[in-house]
């Protein structure tokens, strides 16, 4: 006696259901995952290029005077790329969320240093909107060129250098305690911006009464923003000098071995 196994109505419809329920989602979120590579792929190209034109310009001006206007190297950073393109981009806060102010000019070599900094939105919604920073650095050399061999001539002659107070002595020309590496930037934005120590800056004593002017001046390991830049608290004299005339005196922490 032979026997057949009937189906129940609607068994082979229900499983194709539950199939393309979970099938379609999970396309759909592949597709998007694509489309946002894309665009993640789309704006770093832009945002680059428009850094590295943007800090052309700017080099011309640091030709002069060794310092980099952060406000205006953003806002050509913003025109190059276009107003409209960046406010239907993932960065996040359109044209305002992105930074420039960690950009300077070192005033040894004149060499400039630019850094973009950006976050971007993930398509996660149901997490609360994630995202995901992005930096873009390059050097822009100067325009007068760097030898770069400072450091190498200093090891070789038995030279180092110290500043006015003598603390202790340099043996690498471009040590950051010796660079100060001046930028101009947004007075306000000072809140959420640190120093290399992760410390918040303070009005100088010397050079800042009352309120901060719409642009200020800050180095990279300073604790104090300047409303001046010929304050004297930006002005570092470096002497080099024979090793064997520092007797007693210790090395740099950072330079020094």
């Amino acid at each position: 006696m032979s026997s057949e196994r009937v189906s129940a109505p609607g068994t082979k419809n229900g499983s194709v259901t539950v199939e393309a329920s979970f099938g379609i989602p999970l396309f759909l979120l592949a597709a998007v995952c694509l489309i946002w590579m894309i665009e993640v792929r789309s704006i770093r190209i832009s945002v680059a290029n428009a850094s590295l034109n943007a800090a052309k310009s700017a080099a011309e001006d640091t030709a002069v005077i060794p310092v980099l206007n952060t406000i205006r190297l953003k806002s050509d950073i913003v025109e190059l790329i276009g107003e409209d393109r960046i406010a239907r981009s993932i960065i996040r806060g359109g044209s305002s969320g992105i930074s420039c102010w960690k950009s300077y000019v070192s005033p040894f070599t004149g060499d400039m240093e630019v850094t973009v900094e950006y976050d971007i939105r993930l398509p996660v919604p149901m997490f609360g909107s994630p995202g995901a920073q992005k930096k873009e650095t390059f050097t822009i050399s100067a325009w007068t060129g760097s030898s770069g061999s400072g450091g190498e001539a200093g090891e070789d002659s038995g030279i180092v250098y110290v500043t006015d107070n003598r603390a202790v002595y340099h043996e690498d020309p471009h040590c950051s305690y010796l660079e100060l590496s001046i930028r101009f930037v947004p007075a306000d934005g000072l809140d959420s911006m640190r120093n290399v120590w992760g410390s918040r800056y303070h009005a100088c004593d010397k050079c800042v009464f009352g309120q901060a002017m719409t642009g200020v001046y800050v180095t990279e390991d300073g604790m104090k923003y300047h409303n001046s830049l010929s304050c004297s608290g930006l002005k570092r004299t470096v002497h080099a000098v024979e090793k064997s005339e520092l007797a007693g005196l210790g090395g740099c922490s950072r330079c020094s071995g």
